[in-house]
């Protein structure tokens, strides 16, 4: 029998972990293990849940949850943790990235990703809402004249991060520069790399540079 995602919601707010638990509920493979309505016992909640996957809002009462994830630095990490905020500050993204989290998600958007971010940063991936994920990449993107943002859509073949990942290798990107720009890491870019090669059958970076002319992901 495949094992349950346990799951510890972390927010001050009792009527959004009802709600949270609700939705979670209706997942088979998820199960909510535990809450914490403020930041102080957060680690040792977490610890006693023994929970896969935290979701963790950044404006908790006594400890916040950026000082919850450097209490879990500190520490060897329990579970992986999903930042949930209302916050959509960048330098919020990234200083929490850097701690160590998994995935940030904006309330307003939570109903509508919480189940895909839980599922994919329980298989080691980071995840971003699609209004974060936007916003980081047109951050360092803006005004270059070689890209081509309007061919990203329609794609059937690679996924939106992909496009992403290919369109920053033929702009002659490092892979360490790709995983300090998109908050990911740098294993995570390499996989990205490997699986758009077997996808797209190329064998080296130039066939990279190649499609991405082709299909007008940046212009020549």
């Amino acid at each position: 029998m495949k094992e349950k995602i346990r799951i510890h919601l972390a927010d001050d707010h009792q009527v959004l972990i009802e709600g949270l638990a609700n939705l979670l509920g209706t997942v088979t493979d998820f199960e909510v293990v535990g809450f914490s309505l403020n930041g102080e016992t957060v680690y040792k909640d977490v610890v006693s849940s023994a929970a896969d996957i935290l979701l963790l809002d950044i404006s908790m009462p006594f400890k916040d949850g950026i000082s919850v994830l450097k209490e879990f630095g500190q520490n060897k990490f329990p579970c992986k943790v999903i930042i949930l905020s209302s916050y959509d500050d960048l330098k919020i993204v990234k200083e929490v990235m850097k701690l160590g989290a998994k995935g940030y998600l904006t309330k307003k958007s939570a109903g509508e990703n919480i189940i895909e971010a839980i599922t994919a940063v329980h298989r080691d991936e980071e995840y971003f809402d699609n209004y974060i994920r936007e916003t980081i990449f047109a951050s360092f993107t803006h005004n270059n004249p070689k890209l081509n943002k309007k061919s990203f859509t329609g794609n059937q073949l690679l996924s939106e991060r992909e496009l992403e990942v290919i369109t920053l290798i033929s702009l002659e990107y490092s892979g360490k520069e790709i995983s300090e720009k998109l908050f990911i890491s740098l294993n995570t870019v390499e996989t990205h790399r490997k699986n758009i090669m077997k996808k797209l059958k190329l064998k080296n970076v130039i066939g990279i540079v190649k499609y991405a002319l082709k299909n007008n992901l940046i212009n020549p």
